[in-house]
């Protein structure tokens, strides 16, 4: 390969040496040189960089030689390789230098952000509309001083059944409304009602309560528009000396403006509960239902069943309580115009979506 253009041979006389002389060197620093010129990127030059200066390379060679040498000679041969060593590192450093640059300067554009462009966003995720239902009722009762409770959805037959009051013969307890978990000796079940939670606190915590209890519950219903086997309730309990129906009546109108406006208004129509009495169904005046306004049954309530104020321990003659209950689901239901319950189980994220990606 010729030697580059700008490339000057050493004309720099010395005494002829069959193994050093000023040609041999010019010859070595040329085929070197020409080696450099080859390097096309960083890469390229890393690998030759052996052949070029390495240990191997012409010019070491030639400088390995000089011991060889009589000793008159050697000091001009080394002044004549070293020069010429200088040259070519010089070279190599510059050759470096440029693909340094090169590299850096793609570096930098390949990092370049264009602050006129449209930002490229993933599209984000939601949480999903009953969690966020969930949380916000929540909120309205740890706002009046509420405490919020959870229980286990694997749950003992006497939790979810006795202590509130349920007969042995109540239709609830049969294996057509209720999972049972193998064998039914053990009496377990998935709980078919937050209720539970209310006779733990009542177990668990000092006298007054008032817990907030939401949560997953299960029944042997069939999946179709308004119904799931697998759903979410809210029920909240207070035990205190000389709650009545009027602070029950207080409670649920303050949680029905705060979820459906302030025009939100309720009405109670008498009914039966094992574990209240007196009890009552909740409707709800929902002023901005679709279609118009109307009342729209919400839930149940009452006054605790002193039956169950006993089975937790407690003297129904010197402590009351009242106690709620709707589903999460059924409020998304009419508050928000959700027609059909599978729209709530089929993980679309389009659903969730229209609630808003609240974190």
């Amino acid at each position: 390969m010729p030697p580059p253009s700008n490339f000057k041979p050493i004309t720099k006389l010395v005494r002829v040496s069959e193994l050093l002389n000023a040609q041999i060197v010019s010859e070595a620093l040329a085929s070197s040189l020409a080696s450099l010129q080859t390097a096309a990127d960083f890469s390229a030059l890393k690998a030759i960089k052996a052949e070029v200066i390495g240990e191997g390379s012409p010019l070491s060679r030639l400088n390995a030689q000089i011991k060889n040498l009589p000793n008159d000679q050697k000091a001009e041969a080394g002044k004549l390789v070293g020069a010429a060593r200088a040259e070519l590192m010089a070279a190599f450093e510059e050759k470096e230098a440029e693909f340094e640059a090169i590299a850096q300067a793609q570096a930098l554009a390949n990092e370049r952000v264009d602050l006129t462009a449209t930002s490229r966003v993933a599209p984000v995720g939601a949480r999903h509309p009953l969690s966020l239902l969930m949380d916000s009722i929540s909120d309205v009762f740890v706002g009046m001083g509420w405490e919020i409770a959870d229980g286990p959805e694997l749950e003992n037959e006497w939790f979810n059944f006795d202590a509130l009051n349920f007969h042995p013969d109540h239709p609830a307890r049969a294996m057509q409304d209720t999972f049972f978990v193998a064998p039914v000796e053990n009496h377990l079940l998935l709980r078919t009602h937050t209720s539970p939670v209310q006779v733990r606190s009542l177990l668990e915590r000092e006298l007054p309560v008032y817990v907030l209890c939401p949560g997953r519950v299960f029944r042997t219903d069939e999946l179709d528009a308004t119904h799931t086997p697998v759903f979410h309730q809210v029920e909240g309990l207070a035990v205190d000396k000389g709650l009545t129906m009027a602070d029950l009546k207080g409670t649920l109108e303050h949680f029905a403006r705060v979820m459906f406006g302030p025009e939100a208004k309720i009405r109670l129509r008498p009914s039966f509960f094992p574990f209240t009495e007196p009890s009552a169904e909740l409707d709800v005046w929902h002023p901005g239902a679709k279609g118009g306004a109307r009342w729209v049954e919400w839930g149940g309530c009452g006054m605790v069943n002193p039956n169950v104020l006993k089975a937790a321990g407690i003297d129904p003659e010197v402590y009351s309580g009242f106690a709620f209950g709707m589903g999460i689901e059924r409020t998304l239901m009419f508050r928000n115009g959700v027609r059909d319950m599978h729209d709530m189980v089929e993980a679309d994220i389009r659903f969730s979506q229209q609630f808003g990606t609240v974190i």
